[in-house]
């Protein structure tokens, strides 16, 4: 996979594009994990969501620079 995408001319790291799938998955996943009631379950509910984002974003890093 390129370390770099092309957009209109502008060149952006891969990760940026990770950051923002990352981030559009972990609103999905909260919006599910809320609709079942998880976050009653959670110590802290927004230490839960910034882990959650963090692990997909850490993941998918790893995925494409390993």
């Amino acid at each position: 996979m390129p370390r770099e995408i092309a957009l209109h001319g502008v060149y952006l790291p891969t990760v940026t594009l990770l950051f923002l799938i990352a981030l559009g998955v972990t609103w999905g996943l909260d919006r599910v994990l809320a609709w079942i009631g998880l976050y009653r379950f959670t110590w802290h509910p927004t230490l839960f969501r910034i882990c959650l984002f963090v692990c997909l974003y850490g993941g998918m890093a790893l995925f494409v620079y390993s």
